[in-house]
C-alpha cells in the first residue's frame, strides 16, 4: 500500500499504472487474430453490440486469440501448457499494489486460466530484451470466470516497469487495469521545476468531500480534459459548507505556481477556490491535524471555462496541498509547479531505491561510485527507512576506514550523488 494512502482505501483508488494517458502501450504479443491486445488498455469499459460481425467473427472490445488446436488428428486437444500473451509497457513505473483481469462480454470464449507477470526492465528495451528479462508472478496462474472483473490484490515491493498478462490456453480479455503507487527515478527530476501533484510523478488524490458526478482522481491527471466528465464534479450543497479536494505530492517541495482549471465547467463552476498546504515530514498526519495547514493561495475568485494561472509566494515546503471550493461545483484539473526540496528529493529517492530489484539497486550505485562489491553489500542491506540508516548502512560497509575517513567519505559522497541524502 502507498504509505501515503488512507490504510482502509482498495488499491483501485491508487493510479493505474497501464493508462494509455501516461504512455502505456502494449508492446508485444504472441497472438491476438480476432481482437487487438491495445483493446487491453482502453479508458473506457468494454462494450458489446450483439451481431457486429466483421471478416474474422464477431468484434469483441479486448484481446481475443484464436482458437488452440493440438498437433495431429489423434491429438486435437492443445497441451496444458499451450498459452498465450501479451507484454504491456506501464505508462510510469511504480510499485504494483493490485491488478484488474476484466473478461466482460467474454461468455463462451474466456480463457480457462491466467497470470499476471512483471519484470524491470531500464531504458527502452526491445522486443527481444523484453523476452529475455527475469518474470516475477505478481498473480500466479489462477482459475478465471467468463463476463467477470477479477481484482487481484498485489504484495510485491518491487518496483516495475512492464507487466506480462498470460492465458491458459486461448481466449479473450477485455480490459487489464494495473493499480500501484508511481516511483520515478529521481535522476530525472534532478534540479527540474514540475508538476508536484501530477499522477505521472507520484501525485495522488487520496481524499476528497463528494466525488458524486466524477472522481477527484481525475483532477491531477495527465493532459487537459476533453469533456466536463473528465473533471472532478460534486453533487449541490444544501448547507454552508464547501468541498474539497486533498492530494499528496510526489515528494516535500515548494509550491511556486498553480493553475486552477474550470474548462468545461460553465454552469456549475465553483464561484472561489483557495489552496491549504501541510508538511508531513516531520511525522504529522493531515488527515488529524487541522492545526498544521496553512495558506498557500487565499480565497480567489473564479470564473466558469478559464484557466487561472496563479503565481504563490515561495515560503514554506509542502508535502500534501488540499484545494477547497466555495461552495461546491467541478475543476477540470488542478496542477502545481514547484519543485523538490533537498529532504523532499531524498525521501523521494529513498523509496525508489528500496524498491528496486537488487541487480538494479547495485548498478545504481556501482554507476554512482562505489566498487562492486560495496554496491552489491549496500543494496542487500535495503530496505532502509531513513536517511540515518542508510547513513549507518554506509559506514557499516567494508573495508574498514582508515585513520582519515577517506573509504567512508568517498562512498557517503557516490549515495549522496545517487540519492541525495
Amino acid at each position: 500500500m502507498n504509505d501515503r494512502q488512507s490504510p482502509a482505501a482498495p488499491f483501485t483508488e491508487l493510479v493505474n499504472l497501464a493508462s494509455r494517458l501516461l504512455g502505456a502501450g502494449v508492446v508485444a504479443t504472441n497472438e491476438d487474430t480476432f481482437a487487438d491486445a491495445e483493446n487491453l488498455l482502453v479508458a473506457k469499459p468494454a462494450e458489446f453490440r450483439a451481431h457486429t460481425f466483421g471478416h474474422k467473427g464477431q468484434i469483441m472490445d479486448g484481446w481475443e486469440s484464436k482458437r488452440r488446436r493440438g498437433v495431429s488428428a489423434e491429438q486435437p486437444h492443445p497441451t496444458d501448457e499451450d498459452h498465450d500473451w501479451a507484454i504491456v509497457r506501464l505508462g510510469v513505473a511504480g510499485r504494483i499494489h493490485g491488478v484488474i483481469v476484466d473478461t466482460a462480454h467474454f461468455t463462451g470464449n474466456y480463457p480457462e486460466t491466467g497470470a499476471v507477470q512483471a519484470a524491470s526492465i531500464p531504458g527502452h528495451p526491445s522486443v527481444e530484451e523484453l523476452a529475455d528479462a527475469q518474470w516475477t508472478d505478481l498473480v500466479p496462474r489462477t482459475a478465471l470466470r467468463g463476463n467477470t472483473a477479477h481484482e487481484f490484490a498485489v504484495t510485491d515491493p518491487t518496483r516495475y516497469t512492464h507487466v506480462r498478462l498470460v492465458i491458459w490456453p486461448d481466449g479473450g480479455v477485455a480490459r487489464l487495469r494495473v493499480h500501484g503507487e508511481v516511483l520515478p527515478d529521481p535522476r530525472d527530476l534532478e534540479g527540474l521545476s514540475f508538476d508536484l501533484a501530477a499522477q505521472e510523478y507520484g501525485g495522488v488524490a487520496e481524499a476528497a468531500s463528494d466525488r458524486y458526478f466524477s472522481s477527484p482522481h481525475n483532477l491531477n491527471a495527465p493532459g487537459r480534459a476533453t469533456v466536463m466528465g473528465e473533471g472532478w464534479e460534486t453533487r449541490r450543497r444544501r448547507d454552508k459548507a464547501n468541498d474539497w479536494v486533498q492530494i499528496a505530492l510526489a515528494g516535500g517541495g515548494e509550491v511556486l505556481a498553480a493553475e486552477v482549471d474550470t474548462t468545461h465547467f460553465v454552469a456549475n463552476a465553483p464561484g472561489w477556490a483557495d489552496l491549504v498546504g501541510y508538511d508531513a515530514s516531520h511525522g504529522g498526519d493531515p488527515a488529524t491535524d487541522a492545526e498544521g495547514w496553512f495558506e498557500l493561495l487565499p480565497r480567489t475568485r473564479l470564473q466558469p471555462d478559464t484557466r487561472h494561472r496563479l503565481r504563490l509566494s515561495a515560503g514554506r515546503a509542502v508535502t500534501h496541498v488540499r484545494i477547497n471550493v466555495y461552495p461546491d461545483g467541478g475543476l477540470a484539473r488542478l496542477r502545481l509547479t514547484g519543485r523538490l526540496t533537498e529532504a523532499g528529493r531524498a525521501a523521494l529517492a529513498l523509496r525508489w531505491f528500496n524498491a528496486l530489484p537488487a541487480v538494479e539497486a547495485a548498478q545504481a550505485l556501482a554507476e554512482a561510485g562505489l566498487s562492486g562489491g560495496e554496491a552489491i553489500t549496500l543494496a542487500a542491506a535495503r530496505p532502509l527507512a531513513t536517511p540515518a540508516e542508510l547513513t549507518a548502512a554506509v559506514a557499516a560497509l567494508q573495508p574498514a576506514d582508515g585513520p582519515d575517513g577517506t573509504e567512508t567519505s568517498r562512498r557517503a559522497a557516490a549515495v549522496w550523488r545517487l540519492l541525495g541524502v
